[in-house]
């Protein structure tokens, strides 16, 4: 059984509950009504009453103990330094297409983290693979109706999954979707395409396995994602797996859209998606914004450009004609969007004194030759960026970043880049920002 810690607090909201009592960060919270809480959920699920009573460690380490009443589910103001007081569920896995295990060694230490976690799928959309859960958590999954969950499928077929997550256990996928299915909770379902694996026939047997289960009022399977492998030139070499050329891009598109209309016919929905970056490798137009339906599978990269340059283009209406002073700025992305993102870069070049040059670069750091632009690192950006006119500074995506700080995947710092490039550089957090620090 592992250690439920009591839950840090990380941030206290302003004019909240929380801060009307004198909550600080650095606080933890050990009990809610006499339960330690294990994670997110469980503190949510307990601070939903009328009536708390609550022990609390201050940072100096002193206990205290409060009774707190409040309107039913009124939220008290707080953030904590983890979603998980207990610790984190490893995965059991050995994938060979594992990203964890696609990366060099030494790096920092959260890089390494292999979670199949389940709450934090439920939180924040985050992919397992239910290999690991002892019947505890089953049950806690049902009592909680922890649903929707994000599932890492890959195949439906015992022996193929087996195969693809090197565990004896993975073979068990269609009885766990029909446990999903007798309780009516769940799943958006993922699968990660490896080339003369899973693909072909495989690839067809999955996704109509899948679909077989999109009935009745609850869908057990809500939507599906087919994304491309992504390899790495740290990986083992005896993984046996094959990147994705731009014709098996093209294969797979055209077998997965052909299955998509299948099941339009007979659902109203697609059922499964196309990652964009099957377009990008193969070199297509993405698809329009009403084949994305209501973008159930957004953050695994399902229409994300698509819903990047609409919302983008509706911003860039409130651009100025012109800016004073004069201002100049490289814009560095993916050479994965490079095509897509033109239309975008002609907007921002209308506004008179506004020049942004876009860089779009691959990742020498990883050994690719079509990049997203999250997996840009310090590296390439020296590599690519050094001794050349950067003009006023660099727009730097924030996705490159470790979450919350200022770090590269390679754990390079920005200020370590910005001082051997030897210009500024502007983390972009979102189109806003993107747009504000062009014109500001």
């Amino acid at each position: 059984m592992s250690t439920i810690h009591p839950a840090r607090i990380s941030k206290v909201l302003p004019d909240s509950i929380a801060a009307e009592i004198g909550f600080e960060a650095g606080d933890a919270i050990v009990a809610i009504n006499g339960t330690r809480p294990r994670d997110l959920i469980d503190y949510q699920y307990l601070c939903a009453d009328e009536v708390l009573e609550l022990e609390v460690l201050d940072a100096a380490g002193k206990t205290h103990h409060l009774e707190i009443e409040k309107d039913y589910d009124d939220d008290l103001g707080l953030e904590f330094e983890s979603a998980l007081f207990d610790g984190l569920i490893q995965c059991n896995n050995h994938c060979p297409f594992c990203f964890i295990d696609q990366q060099p060694p030494g790096k920092r230490s959260s890089l390494y983290f292999k979670d199949d976690d389940y709450r934090l799928s439920f939180l924040y959309g985050s992919y397992l693979t239910l290999t690991n859960l002892p019947e505890k958590e089953w049950q806690r999954i049902e009592q909680m109706r922890l649903s929707p969950l994000y599932v890492s499928i890959h195949a439906t077929e015992p022996e193929i999954r087996t195969r693809l997550l090197k565990n004896p256990r993975a073979g068990q996928i269609l009885s766990q979707l029909k446990w999903f299915q007798a309780r009516r909770l769940q799943i958006h379902a993922q699968v990660v395409v490896c080339p003369g694996i899973n693909d072909g026939i495989h690839l067809e047997h999955t996704i109509r396995d899948l679909a077989s289960f999109y009935t009745g009022e609850v869908p057990t399977i809500a939507s599906v994602a087919v994304v491309p492998v992504g390899l790495t030139k740290f990986r083992p070499q005896e993984d046996e797996l094959i990147p994705v050329t731009p014709a098996k891009a093209q294969e797979v598109i055209s077998q997965v859209r052909s299955l998509s209309l299948d099941l339009r016919q007979k659902f109203g929905s697609s059922v499964v998606w196309l990652a964009d970056e099957w377009f990008l490798i193969a070199g297509e137009e993405l698809p329009s914004e009403e084949e994305y339906e209501e973008y159930p599978q957004i953050d695994n990269g399902v229409g994300s450009i698509r819903l990047f340059i609409k919302q983008f283009t509706a911003a860039a209406q409130s651009l100025p004609s012109e800016i004073s002073p004069h201002k100049k700025l490289t814009w560095v992305v993916g050479n994965a969007v490079e095509k897509a993102f033109q239309p975008l870069l002609q907007q921002l070049n209308a506004v008179r004194g506004l020049q942004v040059n876009m860089r779009a670069l691959a990742s020498d750091y990883w050994g690719q030759q079509i990049s997203v632009t999250g997996l840009l690192t310090g590296h390439d950006l020296l590599l690519n960026l050094q001794d050349q006119d950067l003009g006023d500074g660099i727009l730097l995506p924030s996705v490159m970043l470790k979450h919350g700080e200022s770090l590269f995947l390679d754990d390079m710092s920005i200020a370590e880049v910005a001082s051997k490039l030897g210009t500024k550089i502007f983390p972009v957090a979102g189109i806003e920002e993107l747009l504000n620090t062009c014109i500001a």
